[in-house]
């Protein structure tokens, strides 16, 4: 966020030039892609964007925002002001807060915004009314803040001794002692700047040029500048390029085009219908987004799988699991990597119904094709056979063995046959009970059999069919215990990659209180050696708040 001046307008387009100097040049009639204005009137309104393909780093855009002036008084209502200062804020990873001359309370004073910033931005959805948001929270989410001094003339000493740009910065931000509301005033904009921003920076500017021609600069070559200010604007891009980190929301979830967007328009809602922007909801808006778009992925992804490797019928049921079993632990590795901020796992658990429905249906579409495949097969072996039961070929003396055997014969051959899958025995005793009348038939007209080898071969057939049924009931049985099974590695599963996504998830949120605390501590450090102790004792209240936090014990990790 860049507030607009005459060293803003060189410094914006000295940033697009160097890009424009590795990318080709885009926009309307190859412009920079923002008119620069170089009256005292406000010439943008609003909050311009301009998104380029970042030159240090691969993959990666560089996302320029220019607001509108700060304080302009034709506008006569800062609540505007107030609005894009927050937004500014919440949009970006570097803020560069731009003015003119030394760093005196003038400049502070125009820099009152920060001071609402609590008044326009909340960090939780809830807060506890007796603790309330410290600055903790705000930090977790704030942007590094880069102090611009345009006409600096002075020389850069304290008590005689040379100094950089940031221990300037750091001696003005230093309070004074005293309890009169002059005092407060000197000291809030200071203190929110200290507590609020883990990361400063400061950079001076010599004047560019002529005085005359600083309405020039937009046409202006750097032979044509002053080299000291040449090298101090080289000095400030290469310091956004190498130094300005990619956006990241509290729980290091970093934004990408489609967050941005999202963001926006969440923050823009939330401000029209007169709410306060709040970051906490505006994470879980995007988780909803986002984390229903991770679910259909992870889906897309077995479909595709599955499609590509699972050729129906398979020849056993774990055949068909075990493709499942991979395409699945995909499908979560997916899922796992693409979402965030799953409260109580309600994505996962759609996600891990889906899957499951997804392989009751390959299970069905596996039975049909078996079904069908041996169906089909049956009837090609089969009925030449039956052709001949019709005409009469085995109603004769001996007709009863002959159709045994060759029944037999042919069982053997469907037997042998490859790829017919889990319903191949099934199918088959189907089939020899729909003829079991038929046969019945020819037994008894044959003359050949006695009464007794009669009854002997009937309570043959009941024995090979009871011994038939057994094993479709084992099979059965063995079938739902592989289901039962395959459902319980599901499970499995999805809380192994869950629950090392939450120890990352916690590792992560850890890494950042470890953070937030080390700024509190070292603030308070600097509050108590300043003498300030109040303000140090208040510090103190918000570094015990932290440490509760960061011991209370981890989330187990369910899902049902």
């Amino acid at each position: 966020m860049l507030l607009r001046t005459w060293v803003y307008k060189y410094l914006f387009k000295s940033l697009l030039s160097l890009l424009w100097g590795i990318y080709p040049r885009g926009g309307i009639a190859g412009s920079y892609g923002f008119s620069l204005g170089s009256t005292v009137q406000s010439h943008t309104k609003g909050i311009w964007m301009w998104c380029v393909p970042h030159p240090k780093k691969p993959n990666h855009v560089l996302v320029l925002l220019d607001t509108e002036g700060l304080g302009d008084v034709e506008k006569g209502d800062n609540q505007n002001d107030s609005w894009i200062f927050a937004l500014a804020v919440l949009l970006s990873s570097t803020f560069v807060y731009n003015s003119m001359g030394t760093i005196n309370q003038q400049a502070m004073d125009q820099l009152h915004y920060v001071t609402e910033l609590t008044d326009r931005i909340r960090a939780k959805s809830t807060s506890d009314n007796n603790v309330g948001e410290d600055s903790g929270d705000f930090v977790s989410f704030f942007p590094d803040f880069v102090w611009t001094l345009r006409d600096f003339s002075l020389d850069l000493k304290a008590d005689g001794e040379p100094i950089t740009a940031d221990e300037y910065l750091e001696n003005s931000l230093k309070l004074k002692q005293g309890t009169s509301q002059k005092d407060k005033n000197f000291n809030l904009p200071r203190l929110c700047i200290r507590k609020f921003f883990p990361k400063k920076k400061c950079f001076i500017f010599d004047r560019p040029t002529h005085r005359k021609k600083l309405g020039q600069l937009e046409t202006l070559h750097d032979d044509e500048l002053d080299s000291e200010f040449v090298q101090q604007a080289a000095a400030f891009c290469s310091y956004i390029f190498s130094n300005s980190k990619t956006k990241t929301l509290s729980g290091g979830i970093k934004v990408n085009g489609s967050r941005l967007e999202n963001l926006v328009l969440t923050y823009l809602d939330a401000i029209s219908s007169g709410d306060l922007p709040c970051m906490e909801n505006a994470v879980l808006a995007l988780a909803q987004i986002e984390n229903a778009a991770a679910v259909q992925k992870a889906i897309a992804h077995y479909d595709q799988q599955m499609t590509q490797k699972v050729k129906l019928p398979t020849e056993t049921l774990q055949e068909l699991l075990d493709l499942h079993r991979a395409s699945e632990k995909e499908a979560i590795e997916i899922f796992i990597k693409s979402s965030f901020k799953d409260e109580d796992h309600l994505f996962q658990k759609e996600l891990a119904n889906q899957l499951e429905k997804k392989r009751d249906d390959f299970c069905k579409q596996n039975m049909k094709a078996s079904s069908d495949r041996c169906s089909a097969l049956l009837r090609d072996l089969f009925s030449p056979l039956e052709e001949d039961v019709k005409q009469g070929i085995y109603s004769k003396p001996g007709g009863y063995r002959l159709l045994i055997q060759k029944t037999q014969e042919l069982k053997e051959k469907y037997l042998q046959e490859p790829r017919k899958g889990i319903q191949a025995e099934e199918t088959l005793q189907t089939y020899l009970r729909s003829k079991e009348s038929i046969i019945d038939a020819i037994l008894q007209t044959d003359q050949t059999l006695t009464e007794k080898e009669k009854e002997i071969e009937v309570e043959r057939v009941k024995a090979e069919s009871a011994q038939a049924a057994a094993k479709m009931l084992e099979e059965m049985q063995k079938k739902n215990q592989q289901m039962m099974e395959q459902k319980e590695k599901s499970y499995q599963e999805h809380v192994k990659q869950l629950t090392e996504k939450m120890e990352r998830d916690r590792a992560q949120l850890l890494a950042e209180q470890e953070r937030t605390l080390a700024l509190k501590l070292e603030e308070q450090a600097r509050l108590l050696n300043e003498g300030f102790q109040n303000e140090s004792r208040q510090l103190h209240n918000e570094i015990q708040n932290l440490q509760k936090r960061m011991a209370q014990p981890r989330r187990r990790c369910v899902i049902s």
